[in-house]
């Protein structure tokens, strides 16, 4: 395909071949134009894309570039034409979408996709600061990036709008997975996960209270299983009691209850997330020896590092293995099971997000005006902002509000 990153017209894969295309420019007073690059994930069964076809059209006749890999949204079952039929720039060289000022992509850049950057630029994607290295963290600085965790990202209400959406999503997917492998196809126990007139409910152990547990939550008592969630914060399990408006068994931790819990379940949840409170695993090893052969855990807390002890990073191929006679089920990209939906979601949150930057004029205004996007930022102008991976290694490491005051 014919570069184009270089040309004033754009270029539109048609049905015939290359349709040249008007230059769009921004309609908005003081609106500042985009250029936006979306890379092909190279991580393994990393299939979720951030933005689809729709939200680029709507960039795009905002007045805004968005480069689009070829091959990016195709594990969403998006197509290079969905992208350029809707006036996104489809790009085969790689190095030349790491060029771009804003470069938005799921998974964390690679150590060689860090190496094509050409530095002093925004890039947007996860974090997972307990699976990252130090040469990450210093290959991201040495370019003198500011580098953005969409998931610590803010919106006007305090909440985390990407977590919420991936959080609500793999809630309820990971009560769907526990039912395939207590199956007797996928030699679990073969009992049905819920419950039937005149038998036993299965029963389902909850680690955490927030979005992720509230939506396991409500798809596992909508099947009939009986419930436990464990949290220790008594105000969430509250909050959590409220929004599903049913009554549960809820507790704090202690050791002593959860075991007893644990001894009796069917299927374990693992659904903590905070890296700075609590212990590092809420679900030891010897608590797993204990629970019942032939019962399914699955932790979707593996891209903070995992609550239960026994859990491992899984590829999404190959997401299973059996520890003590317990059915393990833990990947890292959880929500690339669904990857077509997990997109949409990640989509609807960026689109308001990228249009906002725009009128604020850029994305230093906007992170100057926007307290919430700004929580988001790790390393600024290649300096580490985020405390906690400084500590983890032994990196100074300065506070973004002051940062902030000094540029």
């Amino acid at each position: 395909m014919a570069s184009q990153e270089t040309s004033p017209i754009k270029f539109a894969l048609g049905m015939t071949g290359l349709m040249p295309q008007e230059e769009k420019l921004a309609s908005r007073k003081g609106s500042k134009k985009l250029v936006i690059s979306v890379p092909k994930e190279k991580e393994n069964f990393e299939n979720r894309v951030c933005l689809t076809p729709e939200a680029v059209e709507i960039l795009v006749n905002m007045g805004h570039e968005i480069m689009v890999e070829s091959g990016a949204g195709a594990a969403a079952n998006y197509s290079d034409l969905d992208y350029s039929d809707r006036g996104g720039i489809i790009m085969s060289d790689k190095t030349s979408i790491y060029q771009a000022d804003i470069i938005l992509k799921v998974a964390p850049p690679s150590i060689e996709e860090i190496d094509m950057m050409k530095g002093r630029q925004y890039i947007l994607s996860t974090l997972s600061s307990n699976l990252q290295t130090e040469e990450y963290i210093r290959k991201l600085m040495e370019k003198k990036v500011t580098a953005i965790a969409f998931e610590n990202i803010k919106d006007e209400t305090g909440c985390y709008p990407v977590v919420r959406s991936m959080s609500s999503l793999e809630g309820t997917s990971s009560i769907l997975v526990a039912a395939e492998y207590l199956s007797t196809s996928h030699k679990g126990k073969g009992v049905m996960l819920g419950g039937l007139s005149g038998i036993t409910p299965t029963e389902v152990v909850i680690i955490g209270a927030g979005t992720a547990a509230e939506f396991a939550v409500k798809a596992a008592t909508g099947l009939g299983a009986f419930v436990k969630v464990f949290d220790n914060s008594v105000h969430g399990l509250v909050q959590l009691q409220n929004n599903v408006g049913v009554n549960l068994y809820t507790s704090v931790f202690h050791p002593s209850v959860l075991d007893k819990a644990l001894k009796s379940a069917d299927v374990v949840i693992g659904a903590r997330q905070s890296l700075d409170s609590g212990p590092r695993f809420y679900i030891t090893e010897k608590m797993v020896r204990s629970m019942k052969k032939g019962s399914v855990i699955v932790d979707i807390s593996i891209p903070y590092g995992g609550c239960i002890e026994t859990s491992e990073a899984r590829p999404l191929n190959d997401p299973v293995y059996t520890k003590y006679g317990i059915i393990h089920y833990s990947v890292a990209s959880f929500s690339s099971r669904v990857s077509r939906t997990a997109s949409i979601g990640l989509s609807n949150v960026f689109l308001p997000v990228l249009l906002k930057t725009a009128d604020a004029g850029g994305m230093p205004q906007m992170l100057r005006m926007d307290s919430g996007f700004r929580n988001g930022i790790y390393i600024f102008n290649g300096i580490l902002t985020n405390h906690y991976i400084g500590k983890h290694f032994g990196i100074p490491s300065k506070d973004i509000d002051l940062l902030m005051a000094a540029f």
